[in-house]
């Protein structure tokens, strides 16, 4: 597999096993076939899983993987996450330490390797339920952050930058910087039951990844299929006015597109998201091994032509 830069935590597979999947946030699986899954993305070279407690009942994420490499010596690095919505109350050192501390105990380890902050912000003086205004992002987490690093708690942190652009971007232009942002990359820009800001603000995701890695901030793409809405089937029963099932039915001209290719549209849309230029790493979302050899086959295929490539973003011109 390919390995890609990671900044100065070195390099990372082009690929990286999400904990979303595996702990059943996207369909049904159960705990055996999550640890085949995990040993067979070992397996195959993937060198980083990134969960958080909030993928799947009980901590599914976190225990499944401890379970995986519990006698099954590895190296790969661990993400997981940290939820910190201010409307929540703030005191968000000891919220930091609290979960990161039953993250470990989880994942029977003493540090992770990453830790992401996994709330989205909101622009100062406005009000938005399940954010974080960015002072208390910079003046309050930010150090907590610094804190654990250098007590070797964590080796790096970032966060999901989804959602409005403006504070992400600030953060991204303010030091001290995050390692690396989670940032929405798929074929169609869909940012489905992510997107909580209604028109007051648009999505700019291309303009989050160009500027994290020029700012030198390492991106792992996420939602690469759109919530399942790039597969050719959603694996999930969801209303007809849940935003998957919208985006599925507008993403019809991209089923189109793969067949003509000759690829699945999963295939393509990871295939896609690895040739988005300041992409460090793809976060797959699958839950079984069938899921996850349909995407080993598609990295190892290697990146879109530049045909191919212009032939996808013509779909959303």
């Amino acid at each position: 597999m390919e390995l890609r830069s990671f900044g100065r935590l070195g390099r990372i597979s082009a690929l990286t096993l999400g904990g979303g999947g595996i702990g059943g946030v996207w369909g049904g699986t159960d705990r055996a076939e999550a640890v085949a899954t995990v040993h067979a993305a070992l397996d195959a070279g993937i060198t980083m899983l990134d969960l958080a407690p909030s993928y799947g009942t009980g901590f599914e994420s976190e225990v499944a993987v401890a379970d995986a490499l519990r006698g099954h010596p590895s190296d790969v690095m661990i993400t997981s996450k940290v939820q910190l919505p201010d409307d929540d109350g703030r005191d968000f050192t000891a919220r930091i330490r609290n979960s990161l501390h039953a993250s470990l105990t989880r994942l029977e380890r003493d540090h992770l390797d990453v830790l992401v902050l996994h709330t989205q912000f909101r622009r100062s003086g406005t009000v938005l339920s399940g954010t974080i205004d960015p002072a208390g992002y910079r003046d309050e987490i930010v150090p907590a952050f610094l804190r654990l690093q250098e007590e070797g708690k964590i080796r790096a942190w970032g966060i999901t930058a989804v959602g409005d652009p403006a504070p992400i971007l600030e953060a991204f232009a303010t030091a001290p910087r995050p390692d690396t942002a989670q940032i929405v990359v798929n074929a169609l820009d869909q940012n489905g039951d992510l997107w909580i800001h209604g028109d007051t603000v648009r999505p700019d995701n291309a303009a989050l990844v160009r500027t994290a890695a020029d700012a030198g901030v390492a991106v792992t793409a996420i939602r690469v299929v759109a919530a399942g809405s790039l597969t050719d089937a959603l694996d999930r029963t969801v209303p007809d006015d849940h935003p998957a099932a919208v985006d599925f039915a507008r993403a019809a001209p991209f089923r189109a597109l793969a067949a003509s290719l000759g690829e699945s549209p999963a295939a393509l849309a990871h295939r896609y998201a690895l040739s988005v230029p300041g992409v460090a790493s793809v976060i797959l979302g699958v839950k079984n091994r069938t899921e996850l050899a349909e995407c080993l086959a598609a990295e190892a295929r290697g990146p879109l032509g530049p045909d191919e490539f212009k032939a996808v973003n013509a779909l959303t011109d």
